[in-house]
């Protein structure tokens, strides 16, 4: 993409209602815009983040064996009512009526109406194990919204249900969430830590939030420090495998959110050098929670036996927008974004030092032909700015590599290549910058 065709209102200056680095971040590079309180649209920069952002975790979810549905944004408040939960949400539901006076809402989540759905489809245990997934804005009329998209009151979130015969199936189904949990955080560059947490107003008696540690953090948390240090997950992991293995190596551990703190179980496990007493953002958050809703909403299977039970229940959130601004909180500097290249919204910045001069502009047009042919995202610079706006600009966006070529460099035979992660530079001929781009990209990638 050239700049000059692009969409990039960038920010000189910080703006006063945003108090920590991803809001203001995400305001100055031009990814996001506020048209109402916890509400933003989302620029092509930001837009394009969250996609692969989407992308990643959809991935994950197929690998685990879930299977992606859409369901609408606006539902009955009857569903609510068979729940229970109607009354009971609170004022985070933003309540409406229809021009026939039909009592609806904006989704804050959607375990009703999938229920509704799952017993229309489903009557026997055969036809189980189900997980179904959709990724879709929601809306939670937060009574503060704050810190841009990390605590907005519209946002994008992936949420799976998963429907088992018996509570065996029903945990070997938590399980696989579990697992695409910290897979998906891995492919992100973000390490996530399972921790036992509340179940809230979704309910149930087996949650675990998964959390990104940062000083911004929304709620305090406690973890043994060994937790960062465990192996994820790989790509060949086999889903259909019994995988408590792999929670009983996570959960071995001691880790709590502040509501599932007790402070002496904390301090006689973990040894005094390991304990992290710290803050944490919440990227995910996963739930088993049986009959909750199924026994209300008569969702029933007929069992082995002949005899008709309702079906066994969890559901799985991933915070997709929030996770933009995680991403940031845990990449970057006073300079700006420091995106890892999975998330990134290109992957290299190419900046022409001198627009206008053939040789650079021959250069740069090489280079965007041959990086693109290469199926490397590229950003270019084409723009008649000095070369300090560039470079500040670049920086400020966060783009994982710069390609910077300059009439001098190019009469040495050279071009320089930086690493945004780290500032690393390499002055290299046009071709070597070239293969090491793709080489460097595509090893970040795993392609």
């Amino acid at each position: 993409m050239r700049l000059t065709r692009y969409y990039l209102p960038v920010l000189k200056e910080t703006p006063s209602e945003a108090q920590i680095a991803s809001h203001q971040l995400m305001l100055r590079a031009g990814m996001i815009r506020q048209e109402s309180a916890g509400i933003y649209a989302w620029l092509p920069l930001g837009f394009r983040v969250l996609k692969k952002i989407e992308q990643i975790v959809r991935e994950e979810q197929d690998r685990a064996g879930a299977v992606e549905m859409l369901m609408p944004t606006i539902q009955s408040a009857e569903l609510w009512r068979e729940s229970g939960r109607y009354e009971a949400y609170g004022k985070e539901m933003l309540r409406i009526k229809d021009r026939a006076d039909r009592e609806m809402l904006f989704g804050p989540t959607n375990e009703e109406m999938i229920t509704e759905i799952f017993r229309a489809g489903v009557r026997s245990y055969k036809d189980l194990p189900k997980m179904l997934y959709h990724i879709q804005w929601k809306f939670r009329d937060e009574v503060r919204p704050r810190f841009g998209v990390m605590r907005g009151r519209e946002f994008l979130m992936k949420d799976t249900y998963s429907f088992d015969a018996d509570s065996a199936g029903a945990r070997a189904s938590y399980n696989k969430m579990f697992v695409a949990y910290l897979r998906t955080f891995a492919r992100m560059g973000l390490t996530s830590i399972p921790m036992r947490a509340d179940t809230g107003p979704i309910g149930g008696d087996l949650s675990h939030e998964f959390i990104v540690l940062a000083e911004t953090g929304e709620s305090a948390v406690f973890c043994d420090r060994k937790l960062l240090d465990l192996a994820v997950p790989g790509a060949d992991t086999d889903f259909d495998s019994d995988l408590q293995p792999v929670i009983d190596r996570y959960t071995s551990y001691y880790a709590a959110t502040e509501e599932k703190h007790d402070a002496a179980e904390f301090e006689a496990k973990v040894a005094k050098g390991d304990r992290i007493a710290a803050r944490g953002i919440e990227v995910g958050h996963i739930f088993y929670f049986g009959e909750k809703y199924s026994a209300p909403m008569r969702a029933m299977i007929t069992g082995p036996d002949g005899k008709d039970r309702p079906v066994e229940m969890g559901s799985y959130g991933v915070g997709v927008s929030r996770l933009a601004g995680a991403l940031i909180e845990a990449y970057h500097d006073e300079a700006g974004c420091k995106w890892p290249v999975a998330v990134a919204p290109f992957h290299v910045g190419l900046i022409n030092l001198k627009q206008g001069d053939a040789g650079t502009d021959g250069a740069c047009a090489k280079a965007y032909a041959a990086l693109e042919a290469a199926g490397v995202d590229v950003l270019y610079d084409d723009t008649a700015s000095r070369p300090g706006e560039k470079f500040a600009r670049m920086d400020l966006i966060g783009l994982p590599f710069q390609l910077i070529i300059g009439p001098r460099g190019l009469e040495a035979g050279k071009v320089e290549v930086k690493r945004r992660a780290d500032g690393h530079r390499d002055e290299v001929s046009l071709d070597a910058a070239l293969d090491m781009l793709k080489r460097d990209v595509r090893s970040a990638l795993k392609i």
